[in-house]
């Protein structure tokens, strides 16, 4: 789980991240200390919590929020005020929820739960970053994962997925029917998938290595793949991923 803490005061980051801690330890939490540096984050890297300070110094986080949920759409908002008076603001901006200062650890439990984290004490992951795997009716385990897509959380099999791409700060998650938007980077799908045979042939592809159909040269000597059902799409392989792909396929 990856959670960006805003503010522009580092005692009270430093604070809310401890606190944090207390029941996400194995969350991955980076700090900002404005709105223009929340806004550079964000372009790098795809959030599961971003907590924002309203008083920034530089941009109001009333304003600030807009952009952040243009550019991650399922990423959970929580303001962090001092003034209660900004609840019902805060509300109408569409945030998950906003906790006071000075933190109380159990308003933030309660403020975890709320946001489907479990909130207790020894969790790991949120409910977004687990993998899903229910029985099939012969009892062997099915492989799923959770894709936060136009609001909604579909659990997509893993077998369906023919390849992934980066996509407009996200990715694009074609499967043998549909395409999804996921707003977390390529890296974060590697590492889920890359057990579980896919492959990233070029730094804005991930591949599933079932699907492929056809790998042959192309201008300049370079390689290049077709999926199944998306043989209209020409996927770069990068030369140094060549040696490697070629093993995996058996070739």
């Amino acid at each position: 789980m990856r959670i960006a803490v805003i503010d522009d005061e580092r005692p009270a980051r430093r604070e809310l991240k401890h606190q944090l801690m207390e029941f996400l330890p194995d969350a991955d939490i980076e700090e900002g200390e404005s709105g223009s540096q929340a806004l550079e984050m964000a372009g790098e890297t795809a959030y599961d919590m971003i907590f924002l300070d309203i008083n920034l110094g530089d941009i109001n986080g009333t304003v600030l929020v807009n952009a952040l949920q243009n550019m991650q759409p399922n990423t959970k908002i929580i303001f962090v005020t001092a003034y209660s008076d900004y609840a019902v603001r805060a509300f109408e901006l569409g945030v998950e929820d906003y906790i006071m200062k000075p933190y109380d650890k159990r308003r933030i439990e309660k403020m975890l739960k709320k946001c489907g984290m479990s909130g207790e004490k020894g969790s790991t992951a949120g409910w977004r970053d687990m993998e899903w795997r229910p029985l099939d009716s012969r009892g062997n385990k099915t492989r799923k994962i959770a894709i936060n897509t136009a609001g909604r959380t579909l659990f997509i099999e893993v077998d369906k997925i023919v390849f992934i791409e980066t996509y407009n700060r996200g990715c694009l998650i074609h499967t043998v029917k549909e395409e999804y938007f996921e707003g977390k980077s390529i890296g974060e799908f590697e590492k889920r998938l890359s057990e579980m045979g896919f492959f990233r042939c070029q730094k804005s592809y991930l591949i599933n290595l079932e699907k492929v159909k056809e790998m042959f040269l192309w201008k300049n000597n370079s390689f290049v793949i077709k999926m199944e059902g998306y043989e209209e799409h020409i996927l770069p392989v990068g030369r140094e991923k060549i040696k490697n792909l070629r093993q995996l396929l058996g070739t």
